[in-house]
């Protein structure tokens, strides 16, 4: 994506020039005359994007970020904007009260040159910090404000246009953060400041309507629980959502969300189609299964271009692998089970996962102190044939103990079903 200035570039960058000098710039937009004279006054280096400051704390970013009431609106401002900028080397970025930016989403190439400005998750875009930009002029102000190229007030970001809107708690009328986007030409069209305003006025009616209730949100110290696509259990998949009972999915369902829930960068329809079946499955056929899932659960659940998960979600396999990583091997071997769904699915993505969490859990059990891990491993059905498991076990225990010697012979039994000398 190659980013250039307006045509009206030159005669902005001679203001700003005209404003660090004297102290004023008569021939540009107030909006920006006056956000200028403001970051002049706070010392903001005009050469530079010193964004990084802390509001919670980096330790404290991730529960900080779960719990704030942008975060609670997220799903529906995906679901308004995120597919229609997909492909536009446009950045989508929710900002916390304090210019903070919680969330920037867009295609891998938007998101790695917006990078290069500091425009990251966990960076502070407020006024005072990076001077005038969309996001820091739309708090500064309480309104919505689009920013062209050189009326940045920061070099380094006047390559670029942005239009942001504040969204407002309908309880008490604070603000709560800002939606932005960020790119090349099309954000410096004037619809996008429409855009991004009639985005938030239909997330500010959201909230009024009680959809999304922002007292209810919890503590820091206790993120909200995403959904779960569960496929370990013998009796079928199931989906758990945050609140309310759970359901049951049928294979393909499952199939579906336990890979959008793996691959969390979103799947192409073909990639989509691949991972469902050896044959592909054809781009029809997808977008029926995503437009019932949708249907059955939510049209939040799964967005587009890429397929991807729209909402949090978890799986109770890749649990398994996290249980496994923090010591507890047996506990992560006997959830496992034999593998549910994941054992029974013919789709290769689905095939692939287990594989994955397979060969994990095995390399853990190999590779920690703990005999128990291996135990289990060797017990289960993924691992009863692994002979270097079994060799493993025997090297572990007291050399005279009836399990040594037990361990041994199945490693012998194993081998010569192997063809492996003696």
């Amino acid at each position: 994506m190659t980013v250039g200035p307006d045509r009206h570039d030159a005669s902005v960058r001679t203001a700003l020039e005209r404003m660090l000098t004297d102290g004023d710039a008569p021939d540009v937009r107030s909006v920006v005359r006056e956000s200028w004279m403001r970051s002049l006054r706070r010392g903001v280096d005009p050469s530079s994007t010193a964004t990084v400051e802390s509001v919670a704390g980096p330790d404290d970013f991730t529960g900080y970020r779960a719990t704030h009431p942008m975060t609670a609106v997220r799903p529906m401002i995906r679901s308004l904007m995120l597919d229609d900028i997909a492909g536009t080397g446009v950045v989508m970025a929710l900002t916390d009260e304090h210019g903070r930016l919680l969330w920037v989403e867009g295609d891998h190439e938007a998101r790695d040159r917006a990078a290069a400005i500091d425009f990251v998750e966990g960076a502070v875009w407020a006024e005072e910090v990076v001077g005038t930009n969309a996001p820091g002029v739309a708090l500064a102000v309480d309104s919505g404000v689009q920013i062209v190229g050189a009326e940045h007030f920061v070099q380094p970001v006047q390559g670029w246009n942005c239009a942001a809107a504040p969204v407002h708690d309908p309880v008490t009328g604070h603000v709560i953060g800002v939606l932005d986007v960020t790119g090349g030409n099309p954000v410096a069209a004037p619809f996008a400041l429409s855009a991004v305003r009639s985005v938030v006025s239909a997330i500010e009616l959201h909230l009024r309507m009680g959809a999304v209730d922002l007292s209810t949100l919890s503590a820091p110290d206790d993120p909200a629980r995403p959904a779960t696509v569960a496929v370990l259990d013998a009796d079928g998949p199931r989906w758990i959502p945050p609140t309310g009972p759970s359901r049951r999915l049928s294979p393909r369902h499952a199939e579906i969300l336990l890979l959008l829930a793996w691959h969390r960068d979103g799947l192409s329809t073909e990639q989509l189609a691949m991972a469902l079946s050896e044959d592909g499955v054809d781009a029809v056929t997808v977008r029926a299964e995503i437009s019932r899932l949708r249907r059955d659960l939510g049209s939040d659940v799964v967005l587009s271009r890429p397929y991807r998960a729209g909402v949090p979600i978890g799986c109770d396999i890749a649990g398994v692998v996290d249980r496994a990583r923090r010591g507890d091997v047996a506990g992560a071997v006997a959830a496992l089970g034999r593998g549910g769904l994941a054992a029974d699915s013919r789709a290769p993505g689905v095939t692939a996962i287990l594989e994955e969490v397979l060969a994990d859990l095995r390399g853990l059990a190999l590779g920690g102190s703990d005999p128990a891990g291996l135990r289990a491993w060797t017990a289960s059905v993924h691992g009863r044939d692994d002979a270097a498991a079994w060799h493993a076990l025997a090297r572990r225990m007291p050399s005279d103990s009836v399990e040594t010697a037990r361990a041994r012979g199945r490693a012998a039994l194993v081998d010569r079903r192997l063809g492996v000398r003696l």
